[in-house]
């Protein structure tokens, strides 16, 4: 059945529609210039539903459940759907944190009707890669709880101050999920605690999976294939706008420095990252971050303080965090008419083949759809208005 709540229906009730035609040969006798266009337009399409200037959530605490059940042995996805994820996941955690360096993760996997929590809320990426890759190993077996899994997540992300974003991230095989009492009372709780509810399905629309993102203002996808599933779960890493329950706060930081006496040399000591740590070799060294407030020696950037629990951080980290505040301005897309004969930014020569052009409606420089693509997802900043300090300034200032 349809959920109500939900007005979109589902793709067999819509109208007819030749979907073949929006892919032609090329020249050669290729498609993979047609699909790489219909690509490229669905990346334009979601860069377009971005607003500039709205509340974000950018201290992100996101907990990802991972299915481990019997159904991610399957080889839809090679070589099976597990080693898939594995792969695809290793590559997400890292962009993840490029892009939402202050951000945190962690990791619950479900698996035989239980939740197993493999890796802590923690900003160190290497970490959760590890915790990852170990699952490959991970015997398949049982169904998943749902349930169980969710409120182990909750456990954690209620305790967290109210400025913090508290999201959820659930990847599920299986069309089954075991759970020991009502699942929609753990909903009701996620949804009154503001945790926001993503799930990517790897096999078929389940019921509980769309109430779950609807009730809680996530999102519900389920994959064709393995790009598609990419595309999916990259969305994932741009931060969402903040839930009604998120509060606006100065949150103190700490910006570590190097200690140096002159005419003396650094003491060896041991970092507090790596003090207690069993699973990795513990050393000590001479370099290191301290911090401000207790002077605590920390290896890597950014952390919380295990002493003072301030949140160390270093400029080019909150530098990182900016561009999603304020996003570049959308480009007009226009149909070519000798506006311009190469593209401000990559210098391509226009020519008959490029049937749309790209304006930005600051500068008002055109530009091919490849480095509109690349300006609105890596670079981040208009390469005319940067180079207009006037033009620069007043985008800015609107913003």
């Amino acid at each position: 059945m349809v959920d109500e709540e939900d007005p979109k229906e589902y793709r067999w009730e819509t109208g007819y529609e030749k979907t073949w035609e929006a892919i032609k040969e090329d020249d050669d006798g290729f498609l993979e210039a047609s699909v790489t266009d219909i690509i490229q337009r669905a990346k334009r399409k979601r860069q377009a539903q971005k607003q500039g200037s709205s509340k974000l959530g950018m201290m992100r605490h996101l907990y990802m459940i991972l299915d481990c059940s019997d159904s991610m042995s399957s080889q839809d996805l090679k070589p099976t759907r597990l080693l898939c994820t594995i792969k695809l996941l290793e590559n997400f955690i890292e962009e993840f944190f490029d892009q939402n360096p202050i951000s945190q993760m962690g990791l619950i996997i479900m698996h035989n009707k239980r939740a197993e929590k493999i890796s802590e809320l923690a900003g160190n990426s290497r970490k959760h890669i590890r915790a990852i890759s170990g699952l490959k190993q991970t015997s398949l077996v049982g169904e998943p709880s749902l349930q169980n899994s969710l409120e182990m997540a909750l456990k954690a992300l209620k305790l967290l101050p109210s400025h913090a974003s508290r999201e959820i991230l659930v990847i599920m095989g299986s069309l089954t999920t075991c759970d020991p009492t009502d699942i929609n009372t753990t909903i009701s709780m996620l949804k009154s605690e503001g945790v926001r509810c993503s799930v990517i399905g790897l096999a078929a629309e389940v019921h509980v999976c769309r109430q779950l993102a609807n009730q809680t203002g996530g999102l519900y996808n389920v994959i064709l294939d393995d790009c598609h599933f990419k595309d999916l779960l990259y969305q994932q890493v741009d931060p969402p706008p903040a839930a009604q329950t998120l509060e606006s706060n100065l949150i103190k930081m700490g910006f570590p420095h190097q200690m140096s006496a002159e005419g003396t040399e650094e003491p060896l000591t041991m970092c507090m990252c790596h003090v207690d740590s069993t699973d990795e070799s513990s050393k000590l060294n001479t370099g290191g971050y301290y911090c401000p407030q207790c002077y605590s020696k920390y290896c890597e950037l950014p952390v919380e303080c295990r002493a003072c629990g301030l949140t160390l951080v270093s400029a080019p980290h909150l530098a990182r965090s900016y561009h999603h505040l304020f996003p570049a301005a959308n480009y007009v897309e226009l149909q070519y008419e000798n506006q311009a004969l190469i593209c401000f930014a990559c210098q391509k020569n226009f020519s008959e083949i490029d049937k749309q052009v790209y304006q930005c409606p600051n500068c008002t420089k055109i530009f091919c759809i490849n480095c509109d693509i690349f300006v609105h997802d890596i670079l981040h900043t208009c390469p005319g208005c940067a180079t207009n300090l006037s033009t620069f300034q007043l985008a800015h200032s609107t913003q």
